[in-house]
């Protein structure tokens, strides 16, 4: 509808009404869920000179130019001059030496930036390359089924996989059989992972649960810690407080594609779709506005509240919110828990999402 639109208290609106995530249940199909697989959005146009280290964190520096080079070394007989697939009699046989870098370290400090940069620096067609986060990956194999999944990857130069999780004992030895499989095809890899603030030894220690939980893959990774604070709020001002329901209520109105719901009900509808689909639930949405927001109930919610967070911020979409502001959405007693990783690093993402959202509400 696009006629005047009253919103209860007020005048009518004269702007097309939003639409609601809870009413869309986008369906997937498996060829999409590997189409998808390259850098999101937001980091579709990011390259190794766009990356600005931290002048007071030489890991940084250091970062950038063992990826550069690591992407210089992947050349080699996988594609045609044409960039398309060579189909091999023989199973090619895997590289000696380290086929693959993990990068260890915080929140915000630019890993998944430098992941999509060795994405983009490697040279091959983007047909033979695939980036995607653990969850991504896990989903693919679900949908195509393990075997599927490898012959469909095996040709490939390059596996990137952001947000490496090890808190799940089944998807972790399901993820490590994989990439067992791809190193043998001789396919390079690449992966992510978030160090807890606070961790005694910080990385260093997620390094090692990293190259324990991959047991036998361990001796292809090299491990690359950068260091350094949360970019997305460095030297930043503080995120907006939350608004009013009015206020957001009013902004969703007035903001073409965007979609409004309530808190609560949104939580309810995520049980309800696979977080595979979490991407193509956004589709086409500009801004998520959200009234109410309360305390995650449990850890179920939570963890589909975080694949949502992740993929809004994959897309850039702004999230502007009535209720508690958003370093309250999970209880103590799940940031101290074994997910804990995982509330964090959406608490920093939603919170920058707020402030992309700030400039929705009328001043």
């Amino acid at each position: 509808m696009s006629s005047s639109t009253a919103v209860p208290g007020h005048s009518p609106i004269a702007e097309t009404a939003p639409q609601s995530l809870c009413a869309l249940e986008p369906r997937v199909p498996a060829d999409r869920l590997v189409a998808e697989m390259v850098p999101p959005p937001r980091f579709d146009s990011v390259r190794f000179d766009t990356y600005v280290p931290d002048p007071n964190q030489p890991s940084q520096t250091e970062a950038v130019e063992v990826l550069s080079s690591f992407a210089a070394g992947l050349g080699g007989a996988h594609a045609t001059g044409s960039g398309k697939r060579r189909w091999f009699t023989k199973k090619r046989a895997a590289p000696a030496g380290p086929r693959g870098v993990y990068l260890d370290g915080g929140y915000g400090v630019g890993k998944t930036h430098l992941l999509a940069s060795l994405w983009h620096a490697t040279p091959a067609d983007s047909s033979l390359k695939a980036f995607g986060t653990f969850v991504e990956l896990t989903n693919l194999v679900g949908a195509l089924g393990f075997q599927q999944t490898v012959q469909t990857l095996s040709g490939h130069r390059l596996l990137c996989i952001d947000e490496f999780e090890l808190d799940d004992p089944g998807d972790t030895v399901l993820v490590s059989s994989l990439l067992s499989r791809l190193v043998e095809a001789g396919v390079a890899l690449a992966a992510t992972s978030n160090t807890l603030p606070g961790k005694l030894g910080e990385g260093r220690f997620a390094s090692a649960d990293f190259l324990r939980e991959i047991q036998g893959l361990s001796s292809h990774f090299r491990p690359l810690r950068i260091d350094g604070e949360d970019y997305r709020h460095r030297g930043l001002p503080e995120a907006p407080p939350p608004y009013s329901d009015d206020e957001v209520t009013r902004a969703a109105y007035a903001t073409p594609g965007a979609a409004l719901d309530d808190f609560p009900a949104l939580l309810g509808h995520l049980a309800r779709v696979h977080p595979s689909r979490y991407g193509a639930l956004t589709d086409g949405i500009t801004a998520v506005c959200l009234t109410d927001v309360q305390p995650v109930p449990d850890q179920s919610t939570a963890l589909r509240l975080v694949v949502l967070a992740d993929r809004l911020y994959d897309r850039e979409v702004p999230v502007l919110t009535s209720g508690l502001p958003f370093d309250r959405l999970f209880s103590d007693e799940m940031l101290n828990g074994g997910y804990r990783k995982k509330y964090f690093r959406a608490i920093s993402r939603l919170t920058a999402l707020a402030r992309d959202a700030k400039g929705l509400v009328a001043q």
